[in-house]
């Protein structure tokens, strides 16, 4: 288990931990991703990750208290050189807003530290507002725009970036 918590400031409080993915994690992870929007990856891309890539990055947020429903959320992303590059991250619908997205990042950016990093790359969609206010209050700066970079719809990405040096 790399952390635990829970988030006191919701109604609807939830404990979970974050850990390293595991095979056995997979088809919740599919099936978060289907239900955010991301660009698919899949079954096979996930699994392709966790064992044939060491410059992987690949974490769950998992609850022992759902039955059936470990998974409530995923991060998936490489360490290149002095580089973290943030593939996917992904809350379940049911269990947005309660910190998972923010906790996921948070370790996943530890691990990056533990590797050497000195700053983390990611491209989010330019409607996700969301997602951008949370990148913007852990410290990412937009950098650039992709243009129609995201299928299904189409639209732009805004890449953010976050600097570690001196943090």
């Amino acid at each position: 288990m790399i952390g635990e918590t829970n988030n006191p400031t919701n109604l609807f409080q939830i404990s979970f931990s974050i850990d390293y993915m595991k095979m056995e994690d997979l088809q919740e992870v599919v099936f978060i991703e289907e239900q955010s929007g991301l660009n698919r990856w899949g079954f096979d891309s996930y699994k392709r990750e966790l064992f044939t890539n060491p410059d992987a990055v690949m974490l769950v947020a998992r609850s022992p208290y759902l039955a059936g429903r470990g998974v409530l959320g995923f991060f998936a992303g490489w360490t290149v050189a002095d580089e973290m590059h943030v593939n996917n991250i992904a809350s379940h619908p049911d269990y947005r807003r309660m910190g998972i997205g923010r906790s996921l990042i948070e370790a996943a950016i530890h691990e990056g530290r533990m590797r050497g990093v000195s700053f983390v790359l990611l491209e989010v969609r330019a409607s996700n507002d969301a997602a951008q206010a949370l990148y913007k209050k852990i410290g990412f700066n937009f950098v650039n725009r992709r243009r129609d970079y995201y299928r299904l719809p189409t639209e732009d990405a805004f890449v953010m970036k976050l600097n570690l040096l001196g943090r």
